[in-house]
Order: C-alpha cells, then structure tokens, then sequence
C-alpha cells in the first residue's frame, strides 16, 4: 500500500467541498508511519490560517512536532507523570453530554477489542493519546491567557479549519484535549511563559485503515437537539 493511499478518507483534492469535508472527516486513532510532506503541511496551515477570529486577533500560535523531535515529545509524555492542563478540565459530565461521551467511548472500546468493566484495558487505550496514536507529527495548538474564552473560541476555529483543510489533503486527523493535560512539558520543551496557555494537540497523517480503532464512525445528534428557529 503507498504511503499516500487515501482509502479511508478524502482525495487529495484541496478544492473539495467545506460540506463534503464535514461529512467525511473523522477522528483517525492508526496512522502509517510514513511523515506528510512538508509542502502538504504547508498547504494546510496556509489554509488554517485564515480563519475568521474576535477582531482579527488570530492569537493561535503552533507549535507542530515531527521526525526526530515528535519521538523526542513521546519518549517525555512516557516518563513525565505531571497532568497539569493550562485550562481546566471540565469536573464531571452530566446528562446527554455523559451520555454522548460514554456512547463514543464504547464504540471506540468494542472497535479495538476493550471488554467493557476491564479498567485497567481502558487506560493503556487512554495511554494512546499521550503516543499520538503512533502519528508522524503533532501540532501543538496555543492561547495568549490575557484574550481569556475568546481566545480559546478562536483557537477551536482554527483547529476546525486546521482538520478540514487537512482533510481536502486527504490527511487524517484527532483533535485531543488530553495533550493539554501535559502543559507543563510542552511550556519547559517549547519555552512558553504564563501568557500562552495550551489548548490541545492535533495528531495527524496517513490513516492505517487496517487499525481496528479506524472502523468505526461517531455518531451526530440531529439537527433538532441543537438548533431553535424563531421566525
């Protein structure tokens, strides 16, 4: 199979659909190991970087990690036992947003073979994002704390444009709030003071579609959960 094969998500096409790449991306858990060439990274952040921020602010500030460098971040994430996040964590899920949670979890769990109850099978799975699912790079998405929520709003945009962009690529992605949980690592390894707060991290590059965790799909609740027109 070519390092390129785009058998599980898009063609390389950076004039498909913003429509189209919202219907096909997906969270991509299993990656070849195979690096994206940095002329296709280039075009993805060319394209993230236009997105709309609060005053044209664009407070985002990347740091993306590959080759010997993302080995290097890995190996630290393994031996560094400090969780310490630059935002907090929401304290407890209630309700439907619980319920969604628990629902993609148990997908994800019965795709990579977790019994249900194995505790102990669910961590090493949780391990995984602190691995970056085996993924030859990850970009490392950041906030000025002075720009408080908005800033962090804006960040959410570009991490959206960033994984749809990639997707017109035919580059898979995961956005992954637990990479923030090393914040402490990532300010010593890349020199951010107080004044910039991690946001998450974004795994991406050739998806395996041969990984288990790569066969299923996460659910969306209708548009009527979400969405009240007033006329």
């Amino acid at each position: 199979m070519a390092a390129h094969d785009q058998s599980s998500t898009a063609a390389d096409d950076p004039n498909v659909t913003v429509v189209q790449a919202l219907a096909e991306r997906w969270s991509c858990r299993g990656y070849r190991p195979e690096p994206v060439p940095r002329a296709t990274i280039e075009q993805i952040v060319e394209s993230a970087q236009r997105t709309p921020s609060w005053c044209n602010t664009q407070p985002w500030q990347v740091a993306i990690f590959s080759g010997d460098a993302i080995d290097d971040l890995r190996a630290s994430f393994a031996t560094d036992q400090r969780m310490t996040p630059d935002i907090d964590f929401p304290p407890g899920y209630t309700g439907v947003y619980q319920e969604r949670r628990r629902e993609v979890g148990l997908q994800l769990y019965d795709a990579v073979g977790v019994e249900r109850g194995d505790r102990q099978a669910s961590a090493l799975q949780m391990l995984r994002n602190f691995d970056f699912f085996d993924a030859p790079h990850v970009a490392i998405v950041s906030a000025p704390a002075s720009l408080g929520p908005y800033g962090y709003v804006d960040c959410g945009l570009y991490v959206q444009s960033f994984l749809l962009a990639a997707h017109a690529h035919g580059v898979a992605t995961i956005a992954q709030a637990a990479v923030a949980m090393k914040s402490e690592l990532l300010h010593e390894r890349l020199g951010w003071g107080e004044d910039r707060q991690v946001v998450c991290g974004i795994s991406f590059g050739w998806p395996d579609p041969e990984h288990p965790s790569n066969a299923f799909r996460a659910h969306r609740a209708p548009v009527s959960d979400a969405v009240t027109f007033l006329d």
